[in-house]
């Protein structure tokens, strides 16, 4: 996108901003969000028991208990080996340069010199916002994932964020770990109890090789200031970590198998620590979000560390003004697709931006 089109594509959207529905209070992005008959109503009666969940017919109740209590849920086997497979050949053609989606942002390594690049997996940490390129955005409308996500968000969802993480082996700096943190720290959308992480393995994921690690129950306290840690070996951009936690708080380091997907709370603490094979970890994952959230401005709160760098990063890449806010460069583009219930999740069709 150069700097004219990303120009009038911010100006017809922040010509949505301010506008509302008349079926919806708070439009999550430009697109309007209907509810259904099967939305839940704001009045409705929720025990205790249950803040985090919605009422659902695929959760069991010992499932639906335990993601209560702890912020966290394992389904095994939940996305296909050939699923799997699609999503590994398109990100090495994308490795390859052979494909080369719109908007998608690249991240490497930290400890990776400039002068050492050159187009391969080796190369490649992350890839963010693929919501251009048709394969892997399928991650995204599985009815499989969908199934669940609605459990957390409702039926009326949106697809906010979506990565494919390539962790890779670690340079001897524990460059590849990732700080202990809470994804809503990177989100100017509440409430917090609507949106989830689906995060599916694509193979094998133990500490060897840098899997996640979660501190059960924290989804219950409130978002803390994260910062950059000061490590050695340096940090990757947007590696944001939090500065007060209680070291010795019970963690679970999450052992999966290909096609093991957890969902989880984005005021859950966790982490990854480094890769000690000779391997790259693949994961894929998406945050969600129900229709229902509103955006927030997140100037003069912790979060606004982050606003400053995504501007920069958006403005460098893409011309997109520096005054520009948080929450607009998730109208602009971070709001990757939203599903009406019953229907496929599908990417916003321009005119709705």
């Amino acid at each position: 996108m150069n700097q004219r089109q990303a120009a009038a594509r911010l100006r017809v959207v922040l010509g949505h901003l301010g506008q509302t529905s008349a079926r919806t209070a708070y439009p999550l992005g430009c697109g309007v969000a209907y509810p259904t008959s099967g939305a839940v109503s704001p009045n409705s009666f929720h025990p205790p028991q249950f803040q985090y969940t919605q009422d659902n017919d695929v959760l069991s109740l010992e499932q639906r208990k335990f993601y209560e209590e702890n912020g966290f849920l394992v389904i095994k086997s939940l996305v296909s080996d050939p699923d799997i497979q699609r999503f590994r050949d398109q990100f090495e053609r994308i490795c390859r340069g052979e494909v080369k989606p719109k908007q998608m942002i690249i991240m490497r390594d930290v400890s990776i010199a400039k002068s050492e690049y050159i187009p391969s997996e080796r190369m490649i940490s992350k890839i963010q916002d693929f919501q251009e390129d048709k394969e892997l955005f399928r991650y995204c409308t599985l009815p499989e994932i969908l199934k669940y996500v609605e459990c957390f968000t409702g039926p009326n969802i949106m697809a906010m964020h979506a990565m494919l993480i390539n962790k890779p082996p670690d340079s001897g700096k524990k460059t590849s770990r990732h700080p202990l943190h809470q994804d809503l720290h990177y989100f100017p959308f509440r409430p917090s109890n609507k949106i989830v992480c689906a995060w599916t393995a694509m193979e094998h994921i133990d500490r060897n090789n840098g899997c996640l690690c979660v501190f059960p129950g924290t989804h219950k306290g409130y978002l803390k200031p994260h910062n950059y840690p000061q490590w050695e070996g340096g940090v990757n951009l947007m590696f944001y970590g939090i500065q007060d936690y209680d070291e010795n708080s019970p963690r679970v380091h999450l052992v999966m198998e290909k096609g093991d997907t957890v969902f989880f709370h984005p005021l859950l603490i966790h982490g990854s620590g480094w890769n000690r094979t000779q391997g790259y970890r693949k994961a894929i994952s998406c945050h969600f979000a129900s229709a229902d959230c509103h955006y927030i401005d997140v100037k003069g709160t912790s979060q606004e560390i982050v606003e400053r760098e995504v501007m920069e990063l958006v403005h460098r890449l893409y011309g997109i003004p520096k005054d520009t806010s948080l929450q607009d460069v998730f109208r602009l583009g971070g709001q990757l697709g939203e599903r009406k219930k019953d229907q496929p999740l599908k990417w916003p069709s321009a005119g709705a931006l």
